[in-house]
């Protein structure tokens, strides 16, 4: 089976999408933003506590069929969600609706696997809001490396992590392209070096073993 984005399972089949660390995630509560950023910061906020709560609940490789089911619901109605918002409202960026609030928009985009057509407008929205510095570039590396390996290609930032095509095998990044440079391309969006991502991730999914 795959991993994804925080380092939580994101499908029941092997060849979807890898394993991810989660580029940070430490973030107030939906009622503490919701002063801040009003309505939509908040649903935001709450709806990627409930994608994070059902993947802490799913996080090996012989989760039942019903938390699958229950996540596989979540994205669903998060993806419906977000597309109603960025029809009314584009994209949601940090000046208008905070950081952590962005962090979730993208969160629910990462997670939109079953609509890739949404994830690439997102993605082009995406690349709008580095460039005006109003969304994290780490965030766009994460999204451009999901949509890769959807597509079939090899990844640019080694983001993703799986065991293997056929999901028996280690943990492992998935096919990267042009490796020698990936450290390179990973700085320029200011994420770490690629074997100490590696070795959290490794690490994440021993603790995830021993909790199980």
């Amino acid at each position: 089976m795959g991993y994804e984005t925080d380092g939580l399972p994101q499908d029941h089949q092997p060849n979807l999408v890898g394993r991810q660390a989660d580029p940070g995630r430490r973030h107030q509560t939906a009622g503490q933003i919701v002063t801040r950023h009003g309505e939509l910061a908040a649903e935001l906020i709450e709806r990627m506590d409930r994608d994070q709560q059902a993947r802490s609940e799913a996080t090996d490789r012989v989760s039942g069929d019903d938390l699958w089911a229950r996540l596989q619901e979540i994205d669903t109605d998060n993806t419906r969600w977000l597309t109603q918002i960025i029809d009314r409202h584009g994209w949601p960026r940090r000046g208008d609706v905070g950081k952590d609030a962005a962090t979730a928009a993208w969160l629910l985009a990462q997670h939109a696997d079953r609509d890739p057509d949404l994830q690439r407008r997102c993605l082009g929205l995406l690349e709008q809001a580095v460039r005006d510095g109003e969304a994290e570039p780490s965030h766009l590396a994460y999204l451009t490396d999901r949509i890769l390996r959807a597509e079939g290609r090899p990844q640019r930032y080694g983001t993703q992590f799986w065991y293997g095509p056929d999901g028996t095998g280690p943990l492992q990044p998935q096919p990267i392209e042009d490796p020698q440079h990936l450290d390179e391309r990973r700085r320029s969006v200011g994420l770490g070096p690629f074997d100490e991502y590696a070795d959290q991730l490794r690490q994440q999914e021993s603790e995830d073993h021993r909790r199980h």
